[in-house]
């Protein structure tokens, strides 16, 4: 097993505005269409919350499969994009890829969507 990768904790409140806090920088609008577009999927929102039920918040692509009724390499693309974007996180372990929640992407979020 490979050792986890310890992410930084970021305060969100310093690095993001509120979308209703003013006008945001054209990067930081970027970014967060990046990251909410993401979301703009269903199925990715449903593999989002799985790997948020599993214990510490991570989850293997074996168990996403079958909950979203859809094949592995579908789940693997939909992944894909949410690696993409920041929300979770890759680790390969053997032959299984396991996903990570990213918490301060997932607060930064939050924070953006604050009056």
């Amino acid at each position: 097993m490979s050792p986890r990768t310890t992410l930084p904790v970021v305060d969100a409140t310093a690095c993001c505005s509120s979308l209703t806090g003013g006008a945001l920088a054209p990067e930081e609008a970027q970014r967060l269409a990046r990251t909410f577009k993401a979301l703009g999927d269903p199925t990715r929102v449903r593999l989002l919350s799985l790997i948020a039920a599993h214990p510490e918040r991570e989850a293997c692509i074996c168990d996403l499969t079958d909950p979203v009724g859809l094949s592995q390499p579908t789940v693997s693309h939909h992944m894909k994009q949410l690696v993409d974007a920041g929300l979770v996180e890759r680790e390969q372990r053997g032959r299984w890829a396991f996903y990570r929640l990213v918490a301060p992407t997932l607060e930064a979020m939050s924070v953006a969507l604050r009056p």
